[in-house]
């Protein structure tokens, strides 16, 4: 079930029931990373639903299906839509969720559970929550040259379906229809970014000023990372990253994926919820 919820900008939210499972399970809300969308989700929410996890994804501002003002991209902004949704959702049954977020989702994620640990019972933070983009950069212009989105606008929706199944083939269709989701798509047969460039830059931008170890160094709220490491520079580079958050957090656990892509919730969608399940039951994120 998709719906749109009013938190200043608004958001739309996409739901899966639970269907299996005691009710005193907590729910999970789902946050995705930059230039994604709520539908990205889709396979691990359904995963998450046959184990008994109520589940929400929601587009961010600018991102998908939901409202695309032209500021307020920074992340303390951003952390604050998603706690007034959060506040919404406890009218419909959903109270101290935990909450997973993706490459930049995780960031904001690590940012919400410092500033508002009442809200959530735990976070997980996939492939992000440790992104320090200073770390890689001498300065902002270069972060910004080398980040950069490649113009896909006008490009035939076919031919990005065809080189997602070509670069993912081992991806589930879920993820692949996620991902075509990330663009709206032309009556002429094209697709465009939901996101635009500007706004891209500008959430970069807040990105590139944040410092997630600050966060979680000064939050009780426990924190489970799921980076995917793959071979290489790029690999060794997460890894360490994921090794040295964990030892700021106050409380955290690491589940590797070694080998995974960087949306690796829709990559293996069944594995990870799976460790979602195995983080709640073990009390982790009770």
């Amino acid at each position: 079930m998709s719906r749109r919820v009013d938190v200043g900008p608004v958001l739309r939210i996409v739901e899966w029931a639970a269907t299996d499972g005691p009710p005193e399970r907590p729910a999970v809300v789902a946050v995705h990373g930059l230039a994604s969308n709520a539908l990205l989700w889709r396979g691990a929410a359904e995963e998450l639903s046959a184990l008994g996890y109520r589940t929400v994804a929601v587009d961010q501002r600018g991102h998908g299906r939901s409202d695309k003002p032209d500021g307020g991209y920074d992340m303390r902004t951003v952390a604050d839509d998603l706690a007034r949704l959060l506040e919404s959702l406890r009218d419909d049954g959903i109270d101290r969720p935990v909450l997973a977020g993706q490459s930049w989702g995780g960031n904001v994620v690590v940012e919400l559970a410092h500033r508002r640990p009442d809200l959530v019972r735990g976070v997980v933070a996939v492939d992000g929550g440790f992104i320090r983009l200073r770390d890689h950069f001498a300065g902002w212009d270069e972060c910004a040259e080398a980040l950069r989105p490649p113009p896909i606008a006008g490009t035939p929706a076919a031919d990005v379906r065809g080189w997602m199944r070509r670069a993912h083939p081992d991806w589930p269709e879920s993820g692949i229809d996620g991902t075509m989701e990330n663009m709206e798509h032309m009556d002429d047969g094209t697709v465009r970014p939901w996101l635009t460039l500007e706004r891209h830059m500008a959430v970069l931008r807040g990105l590139w000023e944040h410092d997630p170890l600050e966060r979680l160094a000064e939050t009780d709220v426990p924190v489970l990372f799921v980076p995917a490491v793959g071979d290489g520079p790029r690999g060794e580079r997460t890894r360490e990253a994921a090794l040295r958050a964990a030892a700021a957090a106050r409380r955290a656990r690491i589940e590797w994926f070694d080998g995974a892509d960087h949306d690796l919730h829709a990559q293996m969608p069944a594995r990870f919820a799976r460790t979602v399940h195995d983080a709640v039951e073990s009390g982790f994120l009770a």
